[in-house]
């Protein structure tokens, strides 16, 4: 099979391309056209870049969030296809605001869904709760509402699962992909453990087998006392 040069592409416009920085061999950082230079972004000397074409003509606003959401299938320990949606995140960075994005995307009442943001690198799934689901029991004290903070960080083509609660019920985001991952990971944490302590034990033994003997003691030297007289 012979892949097509780039010169087979076909670009109207910079607003046709997105482009991301790479980083662990995924997209990291969105570089908005238009919106700042190179340097601003302060990228490094052998920063990658690649280059997303669209169907479409895109122009993101300062404060647009570009998220890949996934719709949860019911029954299934699955998500169909991503989809780009883009969040206008000028009223705040809030679980609400987002939430009732979601809900008009995917023309939803807000109350009868659930979003959670995925952490690749983890294999995990973090529910985005409301603001009034927010509010602890112990000392009723509202968080911080700020998705940009900890602990969900979000960011430009962070990923969101999305479950429709009139389908299905439950609060389980994980997929088998997910427990396999983290199996991988807890066998190769396991692995990395093993390998340390046969390191640490192996040291133990060429310290010990290598300590300086104590230096033999010489002979005796005799002594000689005269007692002197004073009358």
């Amino acid at each position: 099979m012979t892949l097509p040069s780039f010169s087979e592409f076909v670009i109207p416009s910079p607003a046709f391309l997105r482009a991301w920085t790479v980083e662990s061999k995924r997209p990291s950082r969105l570089l908005r056209a238009d919106q700042q230079q190179l340097k601003e972004y302060k990228l490094g000397r052998r920063t990658e870049i690649c280059l997303e074409p669209l169907q479409k003509e895109e122009n993101l606003g300062p404060q647009d969030v570009l998220l890949r959401t996934q719709m949860r299938l019911p029954g299934e320990r699955a998500y169909a296809l991503p989809m780009n949606m883009v969040w206008d995140a000028a009223r705040g960075w809030t679980a609400g605001s987002l939430r009732q994005r979601v809900a008009d995307f995917y023309s939803l009442p807000v109350e009868k869904i659930e979003i959670a943001k995925y952490f690749p690198e983890k294999f995990e799934w973090l529910p985005i709760s409301s603001w009034n689901q927010q509010i602890t029991k112990r000392k009723k004290k509202k968080k911080q509402d700020n998705l940009q903070g900890a602990p969900y960080h979000l960011k430009d083509g962070d990923t969101i699962g999305v479950k429709n609660l009139l389908a299905e019920d439950d609060d389980d985001f994980s997929t088998v992909t997910d427990d396999i991952g983290k199996e991988k990971q807890k066998q190769l944490a396991l692995g990395k453990r093993k390998s340390q302590e046969a390191l640490r034990v192996q040291s133990s033994h060429v310290f010990s087998g290598a300590e300086t003997p104590a230096r033999p003691r010489g002979p005796e030297a005799s002594l000689s006392i005269h007692v002197g007289s004073f009358r």
